[in-house]
């Protein structure tokens, strides 16, 4: 992963904190406070920020003093200082650019994905982000993000969560020594056939668990049933599950308007009683992956006696999807998702502010609600 060591660090800070330094070099140290905050709500992802922070210190011979007013996976509201960061200006002033990189963009996810798994609890989740980020270092940003949003969900609501993601690098974010997945598309495209691709996969690796793509030839049902009579074994022991990832272009195989307003009249009569707004319905009765294919598919699973098998869905699943399938109680038994991954990137950006110069309180006008507390509620220094 990219990490700027020491001699890196100039290379990518604001060029106005190198000049800082120099003049401080010139001037004199002192020690400074530093406040961190965001501007929304977020859940508190700071580790990989911090442990940079202080390998850091390490290399600069330096001393910092953490004041963490949160722990990993806690809820931080807009404005609300996260952590307050004490030492060496001298040796502080140019790792903001890049302590605030590592933090903010990992809040918003584990925000993201916290919010998805509660919302979901009875579905587990699979981080399919890798191939979405600018990079290895947003990669790893991202899984961890995930886990920490996942532990979050679990302890307040005992979700499944996220069980895995897609590559080796961050499995061990979820306790994995290696990523999840079976076969992309371009595996159906190279076998002729949705069949041939999952026999293909099997005489492969023999006795695993497989998950099946289905809508590659728009045979969403056909496939998936001709799939499970073809490794009935598989199916009775819970060992197949078939993935939708229908494109938003047309509907599932059995599908249109109106049989989809239909189907969820049958299952989930209350999801489309009360008002809608046209993304909500889109999720509900659109085209793609929407929580009347999901009810149909599993209904067409159940009709055929292979009730164990197991609906994977993916394909725009982020926070607002994932709330209007819990509403619909679609019965969906994985999520494979890389939208929890923030979709307003202007809403990552952490803001750090120094509060505090050799112990006299000082910060810009405007920012004085960012000094910190005593316990007995002043705000003088600590």
């Amino acid at each position: 992963m990219t990490h700027p060591n020491n001699g890196e660090i100039e290379l990518y800070t604001d060029h106005y904190f190198n000049r800082s330094k120099q003049v401080i070099g010139k001037f004199g140290d002192c020690q400074v406070t530093y406040a961190i905050f965001m501007r929304r709500p977020v859940v508190f992802a700071p580790r990989l920020a911090l442990d940079w922070l202080e390998e850091t210190g390490r290399e600069r011979n330096t001393e910092v003093e953490l004041d963490l007013r949160y722990g990993e996976g806690k809820w931080v509201g807009a404005g609300e200082p996260m952590m307050y960061i004490t030492g060496s200006f001298f040796h502080l002033v140019d790792l903001e650019t890049i302590f605030l990189q590592k933090l903010g963009p990992a809040c918003v996810a584990a925000y993201n994905a916290w919010t998805m798994c509660a919302d979901m609890p009875k579905a587990a989740f699979l981080a399919m982000d890798a191939r979405h980020c600018a990079g290895q270092e947003m990669a790893e940003m991202m899984a961890y993000a995930a886990s920490v949003g996942s532990a979050r969900a679990k302890r307040k609501v005992g979700a499944v969560g996220f069980i895995g993601n897609a590559t080796h690098a961050t499995a061990h974010f979820f306790g994995q020594e290696r990523g999840l997945g079976t076969m992309p598309h371009a595996l159906i495209g190279y076998a002729g056939s949705t069949l041939r691709a999952a026999e293909m996969f099997h005489e492969t690796f023999p006795g695993e668990p497989m998950t099946v793509l289905v809508d590659y030839f728009a045979r969403e049902v056909s496939d998936s049933l001709e799939v499970c009579r073809r490794f009935p074994e598989l199916a009775a022991k819970g060992m197949l599950s078939l993935r939708l990832d229908t494109t938003g272009g047309r509907y599932i195989e059995g599908l249109d308007p109106a049989s989809s307003y239909a189907v969820l009249e049958r299952f989930s009569p209350e999801s489309i009683r009360g008002y809608r707004s046209e993304e909500e319905l889109r999720y509900l009765v659109g085209t793609g992956v929407s929580a009347a294919a999901i009810f149909h598919l599993r209904a067409e699973l159940d009709r055929n006696g292979f009730g164990k098998v197991r609906i994977v869905a993916s394909s725009g699943f982020g926070p607002a999807k994932c709330r209007i399938m819990a509403e619909a109680k679609s019965p969906i038994d994985v999520v494979g998702s890389g939208s929890f991954l923030p979709s307003n990137w202007t809403e990552t950006y952490a803001t750090a502010d120094i509060v505090e110069y050799d112990g006299q309180k000082r910060v810009k006008i405007g920012r004085e609600f960012l000094h910190r507390v005593r316990p007995d509620g002043s705000t003088r220094p600590l």
